[in-house]
């Protein structure tokens, strides 16, 4: 991991814990190493309920609910879970409509926003959507 990366906090995404967990994913092995270095360095994590939705109804949807319950008791331990509130949502649903893209979520906008807001510069992710707003990926 670049130097300047050790101390930073890394948002992680949907599409990181979903790698970690599908063997099968492209990403997995990148995931893997990525997640057990961060993991060693103790490096802040952080996430927002909207993505635990998200890789909840996922995973559930194509990996079974064993896959579930790995993220909850095998995962999430490590990450600091940020709940968006109203005003975070409206933010959100502001920036997906200004957006008018078809493939940008409104879990992709609540996770930019919770990034902005909290200062992060680096997401744990899988998702291009991440570097085109300007955020970078941990080695």
């Amino acid at each position: 991991m670049r130097e300047f990366l050790k101390n930073a906090m890394i948002y992680v995404d949907t599409s990181a814990i979903y790698a970690l967990l599908d063997r099968d994913d492209q990403n997995h092995p990148a995931a893997r190493e990525r997640w057990l270095h961060m993991l060693e360095a103790g490096s802040p994590l952080f996430t927002t309920n909207y993505v635990v939705v998200e890789i909840f109804a996922l995973a559930q949807r194509r990996l079974g609910f064993d896959a579930v319950r790995t993220i909850q008791q095998d995962i999430l331990p490590a990450i600091e879970v940020r709940w968006m509130d109203e005003a975070s949502h409206s933010l959100a649903v502001a920036a997906l409509l200004a957006a008018r893209r078809r493939n940008l979520s409104l879990v992709d906008c609540a996770s930019f926003s919770a990034m902005r807001h909290t200062g992060a510069r680096v997401a744990f992710a899988f998702d291009r959507h991440f570097a085109e707003e300007g955020f970078l990926f941990p080695d």
